[in-house]
């Protein structure tokens, strides 16, 4: 895959290690919506070096200080239904406060073209930092949908983050939108005749709420 300036793979050994178990048949609903959740902590920390902050004073049990804090109301989750909600928990982690927009988006079987349903986005969207969730990156076409929905709701600060991805997923979104910046756990190899990735991890959805 051609490389892209906006686009970062994590390559860590903890994340290679819960993806591996992530992958397995065997693993479980429980365990599987678990290890989502760890596995988008370690996203969004890589993700967010850059979050907007602002100096306060602190007072320590020895004197005032001055410290660097994430500035308030600046972020916004935005998971594209319904996998997308697996990874909510695991971005509260670290942003406790962050709002939550919702995108409802299907993959239309035929033609592979997203179709949304459903939009539902917090106050001041346009000025906060827009974090888009989807655990699968496959053909590309629900997350550019989702992008084009928030920009046209005029914000301009956009960050796409999954766990699996394909090559051919990757590069469409890194060519519609080069200026979101995108985060992905692994690269997997390529997508079926279905638009699945292969290998993959089945459907996200299906797995985190157990309906198959």
């Amino acid at each position: 895959m051609k490389k892209f300036n906006n686009v970062t793979v994590l390559d860590h050994p903890l994340i290679n290690h819960k993806i591996a178990i992530l992958r397995s048949i065997d693993t479980h609903t429980k365990d599987f919506r678990e290890l989502v959740e760890e596995i988008t902590v370690l996203l969004t920390y890589e993700a967010f070096k850059d979050v907007p902050t602002q100096e306060v004073e602190v007072q320590t049990p020895l004197e005032k200080c001055k410290q660097k804090m994430v500035a308030e109301n600046s972020i916004a989750i935005v998971p594209v239904l319904r996998a997308g909600l697996g990874m909510v928990s695991g971005v509260h982690t670290l942003f406790p406060t962050a709002k939550v927009g919702h995108i409802g988006m299907y993959r239309d079987e035929q033609t592979l073209i997203p179709q949304e349903y459903y939009c539902k986005l917090p106050d001041g969207i346009d000025k906060k930092r827009a974090i888009v969730l989807d655990p699968m990156l496959a053909t590309g076409g629900s997350a550019i949908a989702a992008i084009d929905l928030l920009k046209n709701k005029g914000c301009k600060d956009i960050r796409q983050m999954s766990i699996i991805a394909a090559p051919e997923g990757v590069e469409k979104l890194a060519k519609a939108h080069p200026d979101v910046k995108i985060y992905v756990a692994v690269l997997d190899r390529c997508l079926n005749e279905n638009g699945y990735i292969l290998p993959g991890l089945g459907d996200a959805g299906d797995r985190l709420f157990g309906t198959k």
